[in-house]
């Protein structure tokens, strides 16, 4: 008899393995700084260049190799990255206040950040369905 083994199908890709094949280069420090916060946004290179008007090998170059960018895709990037063009081309800045919750709210988001993409959309969409739910009704319920 022949042995027949099935297997499960949330160890495929498990123990957070990132996608895609292994570089070949280091990133530029352009790259790097585009790399992070692209993460910190939690989105992946197709979405950006999607939104960017190109190609996922075009920006995925732009994060991995020397390039000069024109000053209106620079511009594109940062807004779309909600940053300084200053900050993307690695010249230091005054710190930007901080917006959004205060407190141990905001520690936790801060700390989700650092998080995996696919585990930061876990949080978000568990967030979300909780803001939804406790918002039906929650003036009735003070």
């Amino acid at each position: 008899m022949q042995a027949f083994s099935e297997p499960a199908s949330n160890q495929l890709y498990g123990c957070g393995m990132p996608a895609g094949r292994p570089a070949q280069t280091e990133r530029t420090e352009f790259g790097e700084r585009l790399y992070r916060l692209r993460e910190q946004r939690g989105l992946s290179q197709k979405q950006m260049a999607e939104k960017l008007g190109i190609i996922q090998q075009s920006y995925a170059a732009w994060e991995r190799y020397p390039t000069a960018l024109k000053p209106e895709q620079l511009a594109r990037l940062a807004k779309i990255l909600d940053c300084s063009v200053d900050e993307l081309i690695g010249n230091e800045s005054k710190p930007r206040r901080a917006g959004g919750p205060v407190g141990r709210i905001r520690r936790v988001f801060e700390a989700v950040t650092q998080l995996p993409r696919h585990q930061q959309n876990k949080v978000a969409d568990f967030v979300e369905a909780f803001v939804a739910q406790n918002s039906n009704g929650s003036a009735d319920r003070r």
